[in-house]
């Protein structure tokens, strides 16, 4: 039976094929440098956090969509005009990190007042950002030390597409729930992989 991370390679490697290649072919068509493609998944996710904050869920989970293609097709751009860089790699993950906090940070807005207003949906918020840094800060330490770093079952993508339906449905305090208690626990399983892989010299 394949594992958690087989799964989500070959489902990625679909996306590839079916998606990303003729995406980045139109935004090639329309001359789109990787960083303009990054820099735009950035100002998508900014306005899609203040529709989360004024309680705009359909419209900032369609943002929030829109937005994550153009931070998925930014790398595809870049190999397919031999732009690859290790500044445009760092641009892309810092940016990617932002983006998604700008949206969380969002959702903590919205509950702070009105008659929605909820403390837990406030904690939860703060909960999913950390989870969101650590899982990515694990994997670069890890990396760092000579280990993969990339075990977990909520990264990037898995945290999009939850955050895209719980918006799109409306349910904005289950999107919360379930980033606010899987993201942690996400980087902890990743940080013990990651541990057992690494030499205890």
């Amino acid at each position: 039976m394949p594992d958690l991370q087989t799964l989500r390679y070959g489902l990625r490697g679909s996306v590839t094929k079916w998606f990303e290649r003729p995406a980045v072919s139109v935004l090639l068509a329309l001359r789109f440098t990787p960083d303009a493609a990054t820099i735009t998944g950035l100002l998508i996710a900014l306005v899609a956090a203040y529709f989360v904050s004024e309680g705009e869920f359909l419209i900032g989970g369609i943002l929030v969509l829109v937005g994550s293609v153009f931070d998925l097709l930014d790398g595809g751009i870049a190999r397919a005009t031999g732009r690859v860089s290790k500044r445009g790699a760092l641009t892309d993950s810092v940016f990617d990190r932002v983006s998604e906090i700008a949206v969380l940070a969002g959702l903590g807005m919205y509950f702070t007042s009105g008659v929605d207003a909820s403390q837990t949906g406030v904690l939860l918020a703060f909960a999913a950002i950390g989870g969101s840094l650590m899982v990515s800060y694990v994997r670069a330490r890890a990396e760092g030390l000579g280990a993969k770093g990339t075990a977990g079952f909520l990264t990037r993508p898995e945290r999009v597409a939850i955050t895209v339906v719980c918006l799109v449905l409306g349910y904005p305090m289950l999107a919360l729930w379930i980033l606010g208690i899987g993201t942690p626990l996400s980087a902890a399983w990743r940080f013990v992989d990651a541990w057992r892989a690494i030499d205890s010299e």
